[in-house]
């Protein structure tokens, strides 16, 4: 998979013991991505960084890896709009770039979803660079509050086959959805159906359903028998959320129309 990096190193401590010729060849020159160049960040004395970008079936989603830990391993966080993102100074720093539509945190990558095909990752890129730098650099906590959605527990009261299927998603499903920049979270078992929520890249993902049909419907089916389909879901709050976000695209809409 195509992989675009951007290397991004302080100036070391005049204490430190750490050999600096190569990096101070670097300091103070302008950073090149994508072929065009944009400001120099700078971190604290003692931060180096070094930053990945990887594209996902999603061509509005993208995939950034700042090679420290984000959340814990096996660990999610979904922000689909600004308000769910309260509780993360990191969520909300992103979400303050225009253009920005969806901010998705796993165990040590942020998935970034923009507005539509009209905003450009070329121009988008460089702020969201500068603002995961500036974070990281910052100390802050990446969530003030709240949970994560961690990796499927197995809880007393799971029948059996329930059990199996939160194997299988944690096992073989989850690991290779999250590397596409997403999650798949279980929501429920009930008569054959097996429920999912679809979060980062993969919530507005065109090949979502062929996603859940060919590819997780059919290992679980290949496994338990028992399983006769798997149906995404979306909560209340989501569907609210994207009722509102059309509302508002509409009367931008009408508004340039309108001049």
């Amino acid at each position: 998979m195509w992989r675009n990096t951007l290397r991004i190193c302080g100036c070391m401590l005049k204490t430190s013991r750490i050999k600096t010729n190569s990096l101070q060849k670097n300091i103070n020159k302008p950073l090149q991505i994508s072929n065009f160049q944009c400001r120099n960040f700078m971190l604290s004395p003692s931060l180096s960084m070094f930053v990945q970008t990887q594209e996902t079936p999603n061509p509005n989603s993208l995939k950034f890896l700042p090679g420290v830990p984000v959340l814990e391993s096996g660990q999610t966080m979904d922000f689909p709009n600004v308000q769910t993102a309260a509780c993360s100074p990191l969520g909300k720093m992103l979400f303050r770039i225009e253009g920005v539509k969806g901010i998705f945190l796993g165990p040590d990558f942020i998935t970034v979803t923009k507005a539509d095909e009209d905003v450009e990752w070329r121009l988008l890129k460089p702020e969201i660079f500068a603002t995961i730098m500036d974070f990281f650099a910052s100390g802050l906590p990446i969530l003030n509050e709240g949970v994560p959605n961690s990796d499927t527990q197995i809880n007393e009261d799971d029948d059996e086959i329930v059990q199996m299927i939160k194997e299988l998603l944690d096992s073989r499903i989850r690991p290779t959805v999250q590397e596409d920049g997403g999650d798949l979270i279980f929501m429920g078992y009930n008569d054959g159906i097996v429920k999912l929520k679809m979060q980062g890249s993969c919530s507005s993902c065109p090949s979502s359903i062929v996603t859940l049909k060919n590819g997780v419907q059919n290992m679980l089916q290949f496994y338990i028998p028992e399983v006769v389909a798997v149906e995404q879901v979306e909560e209340e709050a989501d569907l609210m959320a994207k009722m509102e976000f059309r509302k508002v695209e509409m009367k931008l809409n009408e508004n340039v129309d309108n001049k």
